[in-house]
């Protein structure tokens, strides 16, 4: 266009002659010229900030952008092939997140379809993410719709993001350089832009409330469990506490109820105790939610992930060392309560688990709780031979560990024996990855050597039947000196590994992760592979239900845990007949 048609184009927007362009389009362009003093005849260069400056934003964006890159990944990959390019917006306009064809990163970078990139409408006029953070809605910006001459080649397509208190958090965009003349040609861009918006607020609602119920809900019956339409988290009394936007929508749709710290059996038909009815037992068809109005809804049900601790497993005499193995997993609390109790006496202990689970951190941690000023002395049964037990008969007072017993061969359970007998200075602490009261230990460990051992049996949780998952995951991030976190992906995706090397598997899991992340989230690609296929055979008398409560009863994460299919695991529990526990 010539000038003089720019100056033409402003007159027909603002007196709303021009019944081409919809109201939305009409009024920023007021908004630009009459609030901004903008001149869409001037050509504007892209508005990129600092590196310090967009540091400042990712970093005060770091939670968003862990929770949405899973999401905007997968968004990518579906249409990376038209060309499009994914921008990650913050409240301010600044591009903080961003996926594009390195190949035209020049002319991208140009358009300002990249990271650091200011979008805010006061700066770029009318625009997706101004528009977007202006009215808080889903728009498309098509060509001649923006307000700078530079951008007029541009389409872009964003939708609104919402954090769990109702406030706008963010915008996602996705842009074409340049894109057929018809606006109708994005309809599928805004279907896909507001789909992956209502999975990331989903996904930040579930990170954010993971002690708190959550309540989704959708239209149909079929999409409850693999895409609801929205969700609310709600207190033990009921109280919403979070949602998604679309519960708004969903709840009250006129807008006039403000639903955060509103009961929930204000606005349908349903009672906190009822809340268990709504969990995947029951058929998603049979889960309805009637609405004051009268509309009905399909509900689905999540329980708090950190479940409430029985009264005789809080520890809270527990000392230091043993209070730092475990977080909030019912079964291990309960045994460091009794090693609390055992560790100042001179009962001999056997410790049963799997490689891995912390047998010879749990002897370390004993010995310290027990008398001051006497030594550790640990011993491999594996390859023991005489001349290192005769070595311990001069050795001072203080702990034995004897790590494996399964190991030990009839002239090295003879020369423990020997030694136990002439030394009642040590203590004796015993590791066996076997059960110790099944045939193979039996067998292999001559009696009067197996009961100076076994004084009181305590058995280790595996990793897979642990419930306090993320509070280790947590733990073993923090031994680095930077300050690392996983994406609710990475975080699904480990949750979902079998463990059979145990904690010291997951140690070593997360070293090479943030040896790999070039940033402070880890995410899928970060993670190293599981180092066993997944078609492990597993232990038939596997404690099903323990793995289920670890699994927050997730069929499908107990499935990829036993390498087994979801429908054989949903078999087994209607076969032993097992009930989650509420």
């Amino acid at each position: 266009m010539r000038d003089h048609e720019h100056v033409s184009e402003i007159d027909r927007v603002l007196n709303g002659f021009e019944t081409g362009r919809d109201g939305l389009v009409s009024q920023s362009w007021r908004r630009c010229v009459e609030t901004y003093g903008m001149d869409p005849t001037r050509p504007e260069p892209a508005h990129i900030v600092t590196a310090d400056q967009l540091r400042e934003h990712q970093e005060q964006s770091e939670r968003l952008i862990a929770t949405a890159r899973s999401g905007l990944q997968s968004l990518f990959k579906q249409v990376a092939g038209q060309n499009y390019v994914l921008l990650l917006a913050d409240a301010k306009g600044i591009c903080v997140d961003f996926f594009g064809d390195p190949r035209f990163e020049d002319e991208l970078r140009l358009a300002g379809l990249y990271l650091g990139s200011d979008w805010s409408e006061e700066l770029a006029g009318t625009c997706g993410v101004g528009s977007c953070l202006v009215t808080g809605e889903a728009v498309t910006i098509h060509q001649s719709d923006h307000f700078g001459f530079a951008h007029t080649p541009l389409s872009c397509t964003s939708a609104p993001i919402y954090d769990t208190s109702g406030n706008l958090a963010a915008v996602l965009d996705v842009s074409l350089l340049r894109s057929p003349s018809p606006k109708s040609s994005q309809n599928l861009a805004m279907n896909l832009v507001k789909a992956s918006v209502r999975r990331v607020e989903m996904a930040n609602l579930m990170a954010m409330t993971r002690r708190d119920w959550v309540l989704r809900f959708s239209t149909s019956a079929e999409f409850l469990e693999v895409d609801p339409e929205a969700a609310v988290a709600l207190d033990e009394n009921g109280t919403i506490i979070g949602m998604t936007h679309g519960a708004r929508e969903c709840l009250a749709p006129e807008g006039r109820t403000e639903l955060i710290g509103t009961r929930i059996d204000m606005h349908m038909d349903l009672d906190v105790d009822a809340l268990p009815d709504l969990m995947r037992g029951r058929p998603t068809e049979e889960r309805v939610l009637r609405l004051r109005d009268g509309r009905g809804l399909f509900g689905h049900a999540i329980a708090p992930q950190s479940a409430r601790l029985p009264r005789h497993s809080e520890t809270g005499s527990v000392s230091g060392p043993l209070r730092g193995f475990c977080g909030p997993d019912p079964m291990l609390r309960q045994l460091m309560s009794k090693l609390a109790r055992l560790a100042p006496t001179q009962v001999p202990l056997l410790l049963l688990g799997e490689t891995g689970t912390g047998k010879e951190y749990l002897a370390r941690a004993i010995h310290v709780l027990g008398p001051a000023d006497r030594s550790f002395h640990l011993v491999t049964c594996s390859g023991l031979n005489r001349s290192q037990i005769e070595g311990l008969r001069s050795a001072g007072a203080g702990t034995l560990f004897l790590k494996g017993i399964e190991d030990l061969d009839a002239d090295g359970q003879g020369a423990v024996l020997a030694l136990l007998e002439s030394r009642d200075d040590l203590r004796v602490i015993a590791s066996t990855r076997q059960d110790p009261v099944g045939p193979q230990v039996a067998q292999l460990i001559r009696p009067e050597l197996y009961f100076r051992l076994a004084g009181a049996v305590l058995p280790v949780t595996p990793l897979r039947h642990r419930q306090d998952f993320e509070w280790l995951v947590d733990r073993l991030l923090r031994r680095s000196p930077r300050n690392f976190r996983l994406s609710p992906a990475a975080l699904a995706e480990l949750r979902g590994r079998e463990w059979r090397g145990n904690v010291r598997e997951l140690a070593t899991a997360l070293d090479v992760a943030i040896a790999l992340s070039e940033g402070s989230v880890i995410d899928l690609p970060d993670l190293p592979p599981p180092p066993l296929a997944r078609h492990i055979e597993t232990d038939p008398t596997e404690d099903l239900e323990s793995l289920l409560d670890a699994c927050n009863w997730n069929m499908s994460v107990t499935a990829r845990r036993l390498g087994v299919n979801r429908s054989t695991v949903l078999r087994r529990v209607r076969k032993a007949g097992l009930l989650r526990k509420t």
